[in-house]
């Protein structure tokens, strides 16, 4: 019998049609909204966002590596650090001797990837040239090391309703690896107008 991880059982009934990871991404794109206007004031856990159908960057990728433990994966976040911009969050998945991620985002090109990536630096690199600043910078730097989720099994990640910061606060305490050297970066182009535009098709914006 699969643990249950303290869901109750109309929880769990979300989570059986969640089957596959391209799934859990559809789920987190069309079944639960982007609410811009929490500014990165909330931290809720999977169960939250599955009550509420609300969720920002660190939330959706709590949600995803709790949807991706119950098809069998371990719970996994990746940490994608940026200059003068927000740090970005995956729950990555191997499949296939390839590694792909699931995540929510404001910005289109920084959600799903297929699991055809070698390593995890090859990974973060394809979120690269859609990862910008409204100032049209490329500000991806850095990448951490995959955060196995199962470490905060006992404060109850999963179904806590009280804001679960100690995760995103121990993403930014680890190391990160560099993607870029110095002389990469003083000769970074900036982005391009249309695909500038085509990153923000359908973001939630504040009224």
């Amino acid at each position: 019998m699969k643990p249950n991880f303290g869901f109750t059982p109309a929880e769990r009934a979300v989570f059986r049609r969640l089957t596959r990871p391209e799934k859990i991404q559809q789920f987190l794109d069309s079944d639960v909204g982007y609410n811009k206007e929490k500014g990165g004031a909330t931290c809720g856990s999977p169960r939250r966002v599955l009550r509420d159908r609300l969720a920002q960057c660190i939330e959706g990728a709590l949600f995803g590596a709790a949807a991706l433990r119950m098809i069998g994966h371990p719970p996994l976040l990746l940490d994608l650090e940026a200059v003068r911009d927000t740090d970005h969050v995956l729950a990555v998945f191997r499949s296939h001797g390839g590694w792909g991620a699931v995540a929510k985002s404001n910005f289109s090109g920084l959600r799903f990837r297929e699991p055809i990536y070698r390593t995890l630096r090859e990974l973060a690199m394809s979120y690269f040239e859609h990862y910008y600043n409204l100032r049209g910078e490329k500000t991806l730097r850095t990448y951490s090391r995959p955060v196995d989720l199962r470490r905060f099994d006992g404060q109850g990640w999963m179904t806590a309703e009280e804001d679960i910061w100690y995760v995103p606060e121990y993403l930014c305490e680890i190391s990160h690896t560099p993607l870029l050297n110095r002389r990469q970066i003083r000769n970074l182009s900036r982005m391009d107008r249309r695909l500038f535009e085509a990153g923000q098709w359908g973001s939630v914006r504040k009224g």
